[in-house]
Formats: structure tokens, sequence, C-alpha cells
């Protein structure tokens, strides 16, 4: 989970330093409710791995796999509704929430066969 929290410090600053540095046409204003969302779901990834992993490591990948698939759908729904409230700047809204889903994905994939690599 520390590490969950460290990507989400290190990404906050990248968005508080972006526009100081003239990269604020590639950020859109709602970076911070993207950032929550990916930490929010994140933990809760989190929470199940651990309760698939404790509980019964048989299933651990029906778990995981359950964890990506609530993931992909409540992204669909977070970029739904901010499209249907007419964000403005969409296009952009979309850019940065899908680096963030890879960045985040990516990262979740690293500390589960790091895991995975122990276990074994």
């Amino acid at each position: 989970m520390l590490r969950i929290i460290l990507l989400t410090l290190a990404i906050g600053l990248v968005f508080y330093f972006a526009p100081k540095i003239g990269f604020s046409q590639y950020i859109h204003p709602q970076k911070w409710m993207i950032l929550a969302f990916f930490f929010a779901i994140s933990y809760l990834n989190h929470l199940l791995m651990q309760f698939g992993f404790a509980q019964n490591r048989e299933n651990f990948v029906q778990f995981y796999l359950g964890g990506i698939t609530a993931r992909m759908i409540l992204s669909l729904i977070f970029i739904g509704t901010f499209a249907y409230l007419g964000t403005p700047n969409i296009n952009i809204f979309i850019i940065d929430f899908f680096v963030l889903y890879l960045c985040y994905t990516g990262f979740e994939i690293f500390g589960l066969f790091s895991k995975l690599r122990d276990f074994l």
C-alpha cells in the first residue's frame, strides 16, 4: 500500500509543478479528481488482493481478474459521467485519464509480481 501512496504523491507533484513549467495545456483542470479516483480504485483493489491472498490462494487469480474487471467498469462509468456532464476539453481529460490508468495498472502489476516472486 505504501507504494501506491508514493506513486500518488509523485503524480501529485507532477500535476502541481506542470503548470509552473509550462505544461498546463496537457493537464486537465479535473486532474485532482482523476488522481483521487485512481487512488481509491487502487486502494480497493489492494484490499481485494489481500483478501483473496489470505482467504483462498487457489482463487487468487479470480480475485485479481475480478479486480481488473471492476476497475475497467468503474473507469468507463467515471469517464461516461464526466462526458455526460459536458466537461470542457474532454479529449485532454480522456488522455490524462488513460495515461494514469496505464501508470496505475502497470505499477500494480509490478507490485503483484514482486509479491508472487516472494511467495514462490
